[in-house]
């Protein structure tokens, strides 16, 4: 198990975010940290949110073995995933923190979406993140009213960062 030391990723919001590479073949810590800081940036901005002076995200990168066993230990799916979320506090009304929970990704998995999509790994492993603090912030997608709300804030927070909508049609 390769682990790195935690890093805090710049951010202009009142937001410690600790980075840990546990295992798999990530690209740099310094370049992880800058995609996390713009994908929490965004999604704070386009959702209106406020984060608690202090407060404190948590993120893994790891590798399909490791989410594995998280998926099953926690929603008893015996399978590797992209992303998990944990949140550290209950959804607030706009306001967030001071522990706003973990989010976990998995590098083959999302290397082979990425790749089977045709997108890039920056792009796609971006959108896990926004997707995985959305759910820090209380969003879902096991209605389909939920799931239409969330595809198009995580739509809109992408487009910020001037990444394609990941739900519209791709030609084959």
């Amino acid at each position: 198990m390769k682990a790195a030391p935690d890093t805090r990723a710049p951010s202009a919001l009142p937001i410690t975010i600790d980075i840990m590479i546990e295992a798999g073949s990530w690209p740099a810590e310094e370049a992880l940290a800058a995609l996390l800081a713009r994908a929490v940036e965004a999604s704070f901005a386009e959702g209106r949110l406020e984060a608690v002076e202090g407060s404190e995200l948590s993120v893994v990168f790891t590798d399909d073995a490791h989410i594995r066993e998280l998926n099953d230990a926690w929603r008893q799916k015996d399978k590797a995933t992209n992303v998990l979320s944990f949140p550290g506090s209950p959804p607030g009304r706009g306001r967030f923190g001071p522990m706003l929970g973990d989010v976990v990704v998995a590098v083959e998995t999302v290397r082979n979406e990425a790749d089977a999509e045709g997108i890039s790994f920056d792009d796609h492993l971006t959108h896990l993140l926004v997707h995985g603090l959305l759910h820090l912030f209380g969003h879902d997608h096991i209605e389909d009213v939920e799931a239409e709300r969330m595809e198009a804030l995580e739509t809109a927070i992408l487009g910020r960062l001037g990444i394609a909508d990941p739900y519209a049609e791709r030609a084959p």
